[in-house]
C-alpha cells in the first residue's frame, strides 16, 4: 500500500493577514505565505493554516544507550529509544545527520514555486508511519523507560513530540530533547511537563561561526541555555570540537566560562569531530584536544567535563567533584561500573548533580 502524508495542523504558530502564518516553534519566528515552508522545511502553509509535515513520520529509530545522546547524569546505563525526522531549523556545514536534517531543503530548491507539495513527497518516500501510540508501545514492548527526540531539530516537529509525551506519560517513560537550542517559550510552554532532560549543542563561541557555518545565531542559543537552566529540565551541554574552528584556548575559554556562569554542575560533553557533509577538509579531532578542552572545562569551575568520540579516555568517566574518588567508570557509551549511593559519592557523601532514576 502506498504510503501518504496526513496533513496535521501545528499548533505553534499565529495567523496573519493574506493567508500568511507566522511559526513560534523556534527562534528565527519564521512568516510563511500561503503554499511555502518555513526555513526547516517541514511546517508549511496550506490555505493559511500551518502544517507539520512530519508528524507520524520517522526518519530514523533506533535503541541506544542513554549515553550516546549524551547525558551521563540521567538516569545512566539505561536504554533510550531514538527518533528522528526530517528537517532542521540550522544549515551546519559539519552536520553529521545531514542525510535526515538537510535533505528536505535539497527537495524544496529544485522548485521554489511548489516548496510544499516537494517536500510532501520527499517526506512520503523516505520515512516510515509512526503514530505517538506506537512509538509507546515499542517502549512498553523493550522495556525503555525513556524517548530521545534526537538525530534532526525536535523543536520543528515538536507537535509531534508532545502527542508522543502524552501517551508516554502514562507509562512513567520520560522524554528528552537533543536540541541545536532555539527553543521558543512557545515550544517550552507546549512541552512543560513532557521533557525531563535536554542536551543542547554548543557548537562554537563566535557569531561569526555561527552566522557562517551553521546559517544561525549564537546569541539565541546563549539565551536559550539561560532560559531552560533552573526549570525543572536536567540540562547538559556537547561541543563538537572541529580543528582551526573552534579549538582554540580563547574560544573553548568562553563557552567554559559562559556555562559556569549559568550553573557550574552542567556537564560539558567536548566530543571529537569527523569530516563529514560539507566539511570534508578537516582533520579528525585528536585526543589531545579533547584533554585540553578538559582541562580548560575545569579551569574555569566546571564541576563535569566529559570526553567523547575517542573511547578509553579518563575523562569519560564521572569524578567526585570533592575528593576525585571514580563514581561512574564508563567505555565509550557503556557504564561498566556505576558506584553511585542514593545521588552521592560512596567515599565523601558529596551530592552529585543528577537525575539517577
Amino acid at each position: 500500500m502506498q504510503k501518504t502524508v496526513s496533513l496535521h495542523e501545528a499548533k505553534l504558530y499565529e495567523k496573519l493577514e493574506e493567508k500568511k502564518v507566522k511559526c513560534t516553534a523556534c527562534k528565527w519566528y519564521c512568516t510563511i505565505p500561503e503554499g511555502k515552508t518555513g526555513l526547516c522545511s517541514i511546517r508549511g502553509n496550506k490555505d493559511g493554516k500551518l502544517y507539520l509535515l512530519v508528524y507520524g513520520k520517522a526518519a530514523a529509530v533506533h535503541i541506544d544507550p542513554i549515553e550516546k545522546k549524551p547525558l551521563f547524569h540521567f538516569m545512566p546505563g539505561t536504554d533510550i529509544l531514538s527518533i528522528g525526522t526530517y528537517g532542521c531549523n540550522f544549515g551546519c556545514e559539519f552536520c553529521q545527520n545531514w542525510e535526515i536534517s538537510q535533505t528536505t531543503k535539497h527537495e524544496k530548491m529544485k522548485d521554489m514555486s511548489n516548496q510544499f507539495s516537494n517536500v510532501i513527497s520527499m517526506i512520503n518516500n523516505g520515512s516510515h508511519d509512526l503514530p505517538p501510540k506506537e512509538v509507546v508501545e515499542l517502549c512498553e514492548r523493550h522495556r525503555i523507560k525513556s524517548i530521545a527526540f534526537t538525530y534532526n531539530e525536535p523543536s520543528i516537529w515538536s507537535e509531534y513530540a508532545h502527542d508522543i509525551m502524552k501517551e508516554a506519560k502514562k507509562k512513567g517513560i520520560k522524554g528528552i530533547y537533543v536540541s541545536s537550542g532555539y527553543e521558543t517559550k512557545e515550544v517550552m510552554d507546549y512541552m512543560r511537563g513532557f521533557i525531563d532532560a535536554i542536551n543542547i549543542d554548543l557548537k562554537a563561541f563566535s557569531e561569526e561561526t555561527y552566522r557562517k557555518v551553521c546559517k544561525t545565531r549564537l546569541s539565541c542559543v546563549l539565551d536559550t541555555i539561560k532560559e531552560v537552566s533552573g526549570k525543572g529540565i536536567w540540562i547538559e551541554i556537547t561541543t563538537l570540537i572541529i580543528p582551526t574552528l573552534n579549538d582554540s584556548d580563547e574560544e573553548l575559554e568562553g563557552i567554559a566560562k559562559f556555562i559556569a556562569s549559568v550553573d557550574k554542575s552542567i556537564p560539558w560533553h567536548v566530543t571529537s569531530f569527523h569530516p563529514d557533509y560539507k566539511m570534508r577538509d578537516k582533520p579528525n579531532t585528536p585526543p589531545k584536544t579533547l584533554m585540553r578542552a578538559h582541562d580548560i572545562g575545569k579551569k574555569m569551575g566546571l564541576k563535569y567535563v566529559y570526553t567523547g568520540n575517542i573511547p578509553g579516555l579518563k575523562y569519560e568517566n564521572t569524578y567526585c567533584p570533592a575528593c576525585k574518588e571514580t563514581i561512574i567508570m564508563r567505555h565509550g557509551m557503556s557504564v561498566t561500573e556505576n558506584r553511585l549511593k542514593e545521588g552521592k559519592c560512596p567515599l565523601c557523601k558529596e551530592r552529585i548533580e543528577g537525575e539517577w532514576g
